[in-house]
């Protein structure tokens, strides 16, 4: 890796933008990124559970940074509508990264399954959706971080992808 992944985090809840609940998921990527990647996380933001508020911020980071990651809203519920968000920004989804983390926390709950979470591309930036729970949000970026730092690279064309 050239240079260290410059990366944002969005959290997307209700009553964290509110103010009711205090961002725990954010703060648990945030240690991720950091510790376990390098990256250094220059952008923060929380956001209600609304599509053009999601859509908005993450466009907004476009080409600022290199990898976008949200934690929240990935879920069944109607409220839940991050993929929704995140698929009026990304112009090349890149689904597979999400199927692998599904598939690599499966053993650790089946409920992995439940959660709509995408990956994609937009601009020069990675898009992430993680779950909202701390715990589910790291379990499914630890399960794909060893990937991040090449796909980073092919996306800034610093690698020829093979």
């Amino acid at each position: 890796m050239k240079t260290a992944i410059r990366a944002a985090i969005l959290t997307v809840s209700d009553r964290c933008s509110a103010g009711v609940r205090q961002d725990a998921s954010g703060p648990a990527v945030e240690k991720v990124l950091i510790e376990q990647l390098g990256a250094q996380v220059i952008e923060r933001g929380i956001v209600p559970d609304e599509v053009e508020a999601i859509a908005g911020k993450m466009r907004g980071w476009v080409g600022l940074v290199d990898l976008i990651v949200s934690t929240g809203g990935t879920g069944l519920s109607p409220r839940d509508v991050t993929p929704e968000g995140a698929m009026k920004v990304i112009e090349r989804p890149y689904g597979s990264l999400m199927e692998l983390a599904r598939a690599r926390t499966s053993a650790l709950t089946p409920k992995t399954y439940l959660s709509r979470g995408i990956a994609g591309i937009a601009g020069g930036s990675l898009i992430i959706t993680l779950p909202g729970s701390p715990r589910g949000a790291c379990e499914q970026l630890e399960a794909i971080l060893e990937l991040l730092p090449h796909a980073v690279e092919i996306i800034r064309g610093e690698s020829g992808g093979h």
